[in-house]
């Protein structure tokens, strides 16, 4: 049961692990990082929803184009195109079109004394086409960011609200996503072509983001056909193709006046989403007169979110989990802002998907950190306890607490030293203990390095199994090289006792295999990890015929079956064991 202490400790670790990510995504909000992600998580928005989930539209607006044809149609230059501009508005007021708006740079002076009756000629269009229907002129900037002076005849012909800026708003990636008649510096509203449009429609213009996945691409009519048209009579044919409809006119001309944008919404070419700017207007014209523009989500629902982005701090997941969890929820809000976007509001993603990633993430390396500190406690607390194939199983979870155990093929070794208790009579408890622990550290040493794990150590024998818990490829062949290295490091270890003036130490040691059940075994509040089966039992009993057939090292035949060479072994035939039936055996290095 966890106790109160434990409890306020969790609570507090949750609260500030949801806090931190609350106050990373709030920053990721209000950043400019943040904007930058939301502009480029709309345009895969966008994207997505015009190829996916396209839309019929209602009302439509048609686009007038100014191409590299009509450039060759009307031999002037397009400064003195006075009388092909006021035919083509004579020919939008024939075709009884709802409103009309020229995104082209207008004159800034008279031309009269160039070509006599030019004026003339474009003001008598205006003025015709204006008394049934809105008429809107663009007004542009220059290069140093100043109004281009449209000359005052035509300006009092279009009337004040017959003159509207073509300019949008710039995101934070200088592309256009937006409507928004605040263009001045102090945030003051300044008419647009498509807001006098709307407005000479009797509609309010609001702002908002434009939904260009809205409608099909657009195709253009060129402005020579408009104009041959009306010039030739065929009247019936422009108000098959104008009646109704608001008109825009501008150049599509591949190097002039171009946007990027998510989407081409130019049905004629192939543009890499640089696309004419008349077609935003029209676009922009086009969302109005359908749904509307798209209105962003206040602030309160993007908090809300975030915080219950934050609140997935409190989740532990496998690092598998993490990675899926973060899919389906980066999936799954991508889906609900499409979802949004398509019905009229804005959701930014960004902040809510990094607080998400913050708190998975975060979550993640503070786990991995306090579980690898909790290994290093366990095996500070344990690692001189259990063998380093045991530590690594346990740590790596493959060992679990639980009693009881499994079947498995092992071989099993015992050792013991000779005369030992003999040999304690004549020593103090604590020379005693001395040798023993460098006895051990001398031995132990080859066990480990050749697979094996220690069970048990047993006054001055040791127990040790191979293939268990650390597989083996061949356990036999393992845990007799072992015994053969004990011998070997003995002899060096007896060196140094004899130079101390101490008696050399002679070991016996018994190796056999077979299946036993290994795992833990004992109480619940205190058990061993050991192996326990009669393979057990005669390795114990085998290691004790070394006392009694005169060699240091004595196996099973299963044992030498498994071995890839049986070279100094030498066949001691079946022996007698207390409690068993004969077991035959080899001896190997003669005393």
């Amino acid at each position: 049961m966890t106790s109160p202490q434990q409890q306020k400790r969790s609570w507090r670790f949750l609260l500030a692990g949801t806090c931190i990510c609350l106050l990373l995504g709030l920053s990721v909000h209000h950043s400019s990082l943040g904007a930058w992600l939301d502009a480029k998580y709309l345009d895969v928005q966008i994207r997505l929803l015009r190829h996916y989930f396209p839309t019929r539209i209602a009302r439509d607006v048609i686009v007038v184009g100014i191409d590299e044809q009509t450039l060759q149609t009307f031999p002037e230059p397009m400064t003195l195109w006075h009388r092909h501009w006021g035919d083509f508005l004579r020919a939008i007021h024939a075709a009884d079109a709802s409103a009309v708006g020229l995104d082209i740079v207008m004159p800034d002076r008279s031309f009269n004394d160039i070509m006599p009756g030019n004026d003339q000629a474009l003001m008598t269009g205006i003025l015709l086409a204006k008394s049934r229907r809105p008429v809107v002129l663009s007004i542009t900037i220059d290069g140093t960011g100043r109004q281009r002076v449209l000359a005052e005849n035509f300006s009092r012909a279009a009337g004040e609200n017959g003159l509207g800026y073509a300019l949008f708003p710039r995101d934070i990636d200088q592309r256009v996503r937006r409507y928004d008649e605040r263009l001045a510096d102090d945030g003051k509203r300044q008419a647009t072509l498509v807001g006098q449009m709307i407005r000479g429609l009797k509609l309010a213009p609001q702002s908002g983001y434009i939904d260009t996945s809205l409608g099909a691409a657009f195709q253009y009519v060129p402005m020579q056909d408009v104009i041959k048209s009306y010039r030739d009579g065929d009247i019936e044919k422009l108000r098959q193709q104008f009646g109704g409809k608001p008109v825009l006119l501008g150049t599509v001309r591949p190097a002039e006046d171009r946007l990027a944008l998510a989407v081409n919404l130019a049905g004629w070419e192939d543009n890499n989403n640089f696309v004419p700017g008349v077609l935003l207007h029209a676009q922009t014209l086009r969302a109005f007169l359908n749904q509307g523009l798209v209105q962003a989500a206040s602030n309160k629902i993007v908090w809300c979110l975030i915080m219950l982005a934050a609140l997935c701090w409190s989740w532990s997941f496998s690092q598998f989990g993490r990675a899926l969890a973060f899919l389906f929820f980066a999936s799954g809000l991508l889906l609900l802002g499409m979802y949004l976007f398509r019905h009229g509001m804005y959701l930014p993603l960004s902040a809510i998907t990094a607080t998400y990633f913050f708190a998975l993430a975060g979550r993640g390396v503070f786990d991995a950190m306090a579980h690898l500190q909790e290994r290093r406690l366990l095996k500070s607390a344990f690692g001189n306890s259990v063998s380093p194939s045991v530590m690594d199983e346990i740590l790596s979870g493959q060992l679990t607490p639980e009693l009881g155990g499994t079947r498995k093929f092992v071989c099993i070794l015992f050792s013991d030293i000779r005369g030992f208790t003999t040999r304690s009579e004549s020593m103090t408890p604590e020379a005693g203990i001395h040798l023993l622990n460098r006895y051990f550290e001398c031995v132990v040493e080859q066990i480990h390095g050749n697979g094996g794990a220690v069970i048990n150590f047993m006054g001055d024998g040791i127990m040790a199994i191979f293939g268990s818990p650390k597989p083996l490829q061949n356990p036999c062949a393992a845990g007799f090289a072992a015994a053969k290295a004990m011998q070997t490091a003995l002899a060096q270890f007896n060196q140094s006792l004899v130079l101390e003036g101490i008696n050399p130490i002679e070991i016996g040691v018994g190796v056999h295999a077979g299946e036993v059940v290994i795992g833990h075994m004992g109480s619940s509040n205190r058990n061993d990890y050991t192996a326990i089966g009669d393979a057990a039992n005669v390795a114990s009993r085998v290691e004790g015929l070394t006392k009694e057939v005169g060699y240091s090292i004595v196996c099973s035949k299963v044992i030498v079956d498994a071995l890839p060479d049986s070279d100094g072994l030498v066949p001691l035939g079946p022996q007698p064991i207390k409690g068993h039936t004969p077991v035959e055996v080899y001896g190997w290095g003669k005393l």
